[in-house]
């Protein structure tokens, strides 16, 4: 049992060591981290490479989070025992502007929704947490791909074709980049109808550090809320998610049962 324990451990800190890099890690950088053996690490990583916890990167021989670990941190995300605090923060923000809110996160080449509040209005989108839209065309996936490195985005948005939307989608790195730019100076995301007509957002990032971990965004129909008074609600959408960001720092430090 003591072995087993200690295997587990082994594979949970190497597993830590590559979803808290920017980068991929690198067999030798893992090793060094860890202070484990190198035959050691090298069999551990296979075992996670084989079990779809991590990928590895044929090209640099380095390892990023794979799908399901990615699906891991989305779960444990959604059933956080904080998950009732954050409702709370969105339900005052939706009271304050009017309008329909949500988190997000990244979930491989996809924004999936974690909570949503919605607006009392009649004129709204129905997207459930759990749903799922495109990262070129959507505020919050445009924020994610503006926090990336630009190697990982470019390799992301490669992979497969960007379907347009709407006249207003953007469907190639030329036209995404300005905006990318404009994302990080802004430090704001936003949808003018590029998913859906007649609706707009604005996505802002719960950082971690420099990390975008999630964002908080509103929608509203167009005839509703322009961009500009979208704008407006910025300061507000930023306060919201210092104060998203701070539930996520507790979920990392709350202890074990």
């Amino acid at each position: 049992m003591k072995d087993e324990s200690s295997a587990a451990l082994r594979a949970l800190t190497l597993l830590e060591l590559v979803a808290q890099s920017e980068r991929p890690v690198s067999l030798a950088a893992l090793t060094e981290a860890s202070g484990l053996p190198k035959p050691s690490v090298l069999r551990i990583l296979s075992r996670l490479a084989d079990a779809g916890m991590l990928l590895r990167e044929p090209a640099s021989k380095s390892y990023v989070s794979g799908p399901r670990l990615a699906a891991l941190a989305r779960d444990a995300m959604i059933n956080s025992p904080l998950r009732g605090e954050r409702h709370r923060i969105l339900d005052s923000l939706v009271d304050e502007i009017g309008e329909t809110c949500n988190c997000t996160m990244l979930d491989g080449d996809e924004v999936v929704y974690l909570d949503r509040v919605e607006t009392a209005w009649p004129l709204r989108v129905n997207l459930q947490p759990g749903s799922r839209v495109p990262l070129h065309c959507s505020a919050s996936g445009k924020l994610f791909l503006a926090h990336m490195r630009r190697e990982a985005r470019e390799r992301l948005l490669a992979a497969a074709p960007l379907p347009r939307y709407t006249p207003n989608t953007l469907c190639d790195m030329q036209a995404l980049d300005p905006e990318f730019r404009s994302i990080r100076k802004e430090g704001a995301s936003f949808d003018r109808e590029e998913y859906l007509l007649g609706i707009v957002c604005m996505a802002v990032p719960i950082l971690h550090g420099n990390r975008a971990v999630a964002a908080v965004a509103l929608h509203a129909p167009l005839a509703r809320l322009s961009i500009d008074a979208a704008r407006a609600w910025l300061p507000r959408m930023q306060q919201a998610a210092a104060a998203l960001a701070r539930t996520y720092e507790a979920d990392a430090q709350m202890p074990g049962d």
